[in-house]
């Protein structure tokens, strides 16, 4: 099973970037992982709010596969703890999709069609963090959870 982060939009803050990366980097070692970045729409200012969670669901639609298996990073998604995530990877690695997908949408979430996708939706919080630092968040969170399902000493209780 490969493990794909969708983002939209590159990190702009190198700092945020570089401790991204040393964590995806980290969980390399576990698991197939990658975080693919999809462009930002141009002229974002001139569109509406549905408009702009519209034409970004095209651009998730084009790179989403058939078999995929759809988590949203949605402030509405179910909240779990770190060892409750782990468990809970363990068990989407068990059943083998062909790929977990995770996916951030645009500064406005996502449009409904995305919503009908997605097998699951998760939040990482009730508190709204900046795109860029959810991307770090969400890696570490995976990587905790390949140590935690790992007995390894990272994660504490």
């Amino acid at each position: 099973m490969k493990t794909i982060f969708f983002v939209i939009g590159k990190t702009t803050d190198q700092r945020t970037a570089s401790l991204t990366d040393e964590y995806i980097t980290r969980i390399s070692h576990y698991m197939p992982f990658e975080m693919l970045a999809i462009p930002e729409l141009r002229n974002a200012k001139n569109l509406s709010q549905e408009q702009q969670k519209e034409q970004e669901a095209e651009l998730l639609k084009k790179v989403l596969q058939s078999g995929d298996y759809i988590v949203l990073l949605d402030e509405h998604g179910r909240e779990r703890r770190s060892v409750e995530f782990a468990q809970w990877m363990q068990k989407c690695m068990a059943a083998s999709p062909r790929r977990l997908v995770f996916v951030v949408g645009g500064p406005y979430g996502f449009a409904q069609q995305i919503h009908k996708l997605a097998q699951e939706e998760i939040s990482l919080s009730q508190m709204t963090f900046s795109h860029q630092m959810i991307r770090l968040l969400f890696v570490e969170q995976v990587y905790r959870a390949m140590t935690i399902l790992n007995g390894e000493p990272y994660h504490h209780e």
